[in-house]
């Protein structure tokens, strides 16, 4: 494996997200209070299915292009996904405050119609169908893999563009025609991660991830990976964070055999108790930690905590991979919600922008599948200072194609790690 690290500051350099938990203690109840940055006019925790109106003024005199949202606002993925919500929101606002932008002679803006769907895939198939029926939306995002495989079983009838944030590999497997997988694979990690934790400290595995379809397809791929590479799967069992908001049981019985890596994962904040949890039992070893919780995200929300996240793999945190094409965003995003975006913020604001491009190129925008073929073309249209991310195209089936990194923290500092895939 090839490495490269740049250092940085666990928890110092970080801004603390603006959340209501009280940390990793004992009684801190981060599934139920913490919902990390809200996106405008989010909801309370009730009601799936429910719209959240979200402030996206269109350009005065323009057409308006109804674009949907279904995902968890509410409930224990509300971080998660009012993180998403606010980097589409905030492509459009900005889009928008520009004039808009022309496609084939005529002016257009974007709206936003964002439903709740909790996390449940059947709420987000009711909830696509919805916003199809109802706002005739040409594209819609879906920021889970549950959700998604549940639109694909008739957004190509139906003639919709799933936008699809899960790094599942299988969604673009399907033969969906109008499926773009927006982040890379997670199984591109799964070396990296295991190679790296072996290596630092040992080979017993215990597994406790969500028990989503995302957290135990990971766990299916990881576990035989492992042993392939010589170590041992000592432990197998999952957590319900819809459920469960007390992990001591589910933890103290993972570390029962004295694991040297715990794997972890799931939105970032009862991954946070997760982990924080575990060093109270006396875990000394790493966490390898899946690609949807991320490790400054799980930092801030324990109030600073570079102890507990020692040893961790996990992302690149963005806020710690500045360039020039992200630079002016974090900058922004700061500065709108007190707060740093997280990679679900950033790819999602990003690929307003690829959409808006496509559009452009196909002559197009309500043919979903003139838009889908020219997403590889709008790609490479975006401007230099909204290329959030170094994504080199868009393939046949759908996905984006990125240049990959890894995040590890030692001796209280992040350590960015360029891998060969």
């Amino acid at each position: 494996m090839k490495m490269k690290k740049i250092s940085m500051m666990v928890g110092g350099v970080m801004m603390l997200l603006a959340v209501g938990c009280n940390g990793g203690g004992e009684d801190a109840d981060i599934t139920e209070e913490a919902e990390g940055t809200p996106a405008p006019g989010g909801p309370d925790d009730e009601g799936g299915g429910e719209e959240v109106e979200v402030d996206t003024e269109v350009a005065e005199g323009t057409e308006v292009i109804d674009i949907g949202f279904s995902g968890p606002l509410s409930g224990a993925g509300a971080y998660y996904g009012n993180n998403t919500l606010n980097g589409i929101s905030m492509a459009m606002e900005e889009i928008n405050e520009d004039g808009g932008f022309e496609v084939d002679g005529e002016t257009y803006s974007f709206n936003l119609v964002s439903l709740d769907d909790q996390y449940l895939p059947d709420e987000t198939g009711a909830n696509v169908r919805r916003l199809v029926q109802e706002d005739d939306t040409p594209f819609i995002f879906v920021p889970h893999s549950g959700g998604t495989y549940a639109t694909q079983v008739f957004n190509e009838q139906d003639e919709v563009l799933l936008g699809s944030y899960s790094s599942e590999p299988e969604i673009t497997q399907q033969g969906n025609d109008l499926t773009w997988r927006i982040p890379p694979t997670y199984d591109n990690y799964i070396e990296p991660f295991s190679e790296y934790q072996m290596e630092r400290f040992g080979t017993d595995l215990a597994m406790l991830p969500p028990n989503t379809e995302f957290g135990m397809d990971w766990a299916e791929a990881l576990g035989p990976a492992w042993e392939e590479m010589g170590g041992d799967v000592i432990h197998e069992s999952s957590v319900d964070y819809a459920q469960d908001t007390d992990f001591y049981t589910l933890v103290t019985n993972a570390l029962a055999d004295d694991p040297d890596v715990l794997f972890v994962g799931g939105s970032s904040e009862p991954t946070a108790q997760v982990m924080s949890q575990a060093r109270e039992l006396g875990f000394e070893g790493g966490f390898l930690v899946m690609d949807q919780a991320k490790l400054d995200e799980i930092d801030n929300v324990l109030g600073g905590a570079p102890d507990v996240i020692e040893g961790s793999v996990g992302v690149a945190p963005l806020v710690d991979d500045i360039h020039e094409g992200n630079e002016q965003f974090v900058s922004d995003y700061q500065e709108m919600h007190d707060a740093d975006p997280g990679s679900e913020a950033g790819y999602h604001y990003y690929s307003v922008y690829i959409l808006a491009e496509a559009m452009k190129a196909a002559g197009e925008t309500e043919d979903a599948h003139a838009i889908r073929e020219h997403l590889d073309e709008g790609l490479h249209q975006v401007d230099e200072d909204k290329r959030i991310y170094d994504v080199s195209g868009i393939d046949e089936d759908g996905g984006m194609t990125t240049e990959l990194r890894m995040a590890v923290v030692e001796d209280g500092e992040v350590e960015l790690v360029d891998f060969d895939h």
